[in-house]
């Protein structure tokens, strides 16, 4: 479980310093995907990248299975989704999850990429390059990549962005049926409202201050499947 607790973020812009995250408080679940839902430059990324231990807040706490964030746990239990895949053009799919397993210093474990691949509808495509793959294949082996360090926690920023409303609402589902089947709790930032009508549960932020929604469900209509 994540859980976030009085996080505040500050930035120097100038002269001035700007409040990113204000005594911010979230958490995510193991087995739910939640979503996080916001205006541009309303704190959704400083949030996801605060819960990565990739900025450190200036007070609060980020803690994943009651462990601080940092360096360390973010390589063996964070598994971070992009916007856009950030794959490597001359590496083929398979090798776009092992070099996880070389950044962890541990012995490239081919058949788990394979079995990765399978679960994200990429079976038999681990020998094609990148330039042979669509938009959706793509996110679909950020996906499988995240997963290689087998992770309690995947961070997903705004990973469909890119993406029609269909491969959208295919790449939703299929890491809403992962981190159920898995357990792994998933915090997903999109600005795209239409993603979340059965979400396990939905966070808004605002101006940096950060509270859960309550009626997403009777909002939105139903994601089309």
């Amino acid at each position: 479980m994540l859980h976030m607790e009085n996080v505040t973020v500050t930035f120097q812009d100038g002269q001035d310093r700007i409040t990113a995250l204000d005594n911010a408080n979230f958490e995510a679940r193991p087995g739910q995907l939640t979503f996080i839902v916001g205006e541009s430059g309303s704190g959704k990324s400083t949030l996801l990248s605060a819960a990565a231990g990739l900025i450190t807040p200036d007070s609060g706490s980020v803690l994943l299975d009651a462990t601080e964030v940092n360096d360390h746990v973010r390589l063996d239990k964070i598994g971070m989704i992009f916007q856009q895949a950030n794959l490597i053009a001359a590496l083929n799919v398979r090798d776009q999850l092992l070099i996880t397993d070389h950044m962890r210093g541990i012995t490239p474990r081919k058949d788990r990429a394979d079995e990765l691949l399978a679960q994200v509808g990429l079976e038999g495509l681990g020998d094609r390059k990148m330039q042979q793959l669509s938009g959706g294949q793509r996110q679909r082996v950020g996906i499988a990549r995240a997963l290689m360090g087998e992770p309690s926690l995947i961070l997903a920023d705004e990973p469909t962005a890119a993406l029609d409303s269909q491969r959208s609402a295919s790449i939703v589902e299929l890491l809403r049926n992962l981190v159920q089947d898995n357990g792994i709790a998933c915090g997903f930032v999109t600005h795209d409202r239409s993603l979340i009508s059965d979400a396990d549960a939905v966070w808004e932020v605002h101006d940096g201050q950060v509270s859960p929604a309550r009626e997403w469900r009777r909002e939105l209509a139903p994601v089309a499947r």
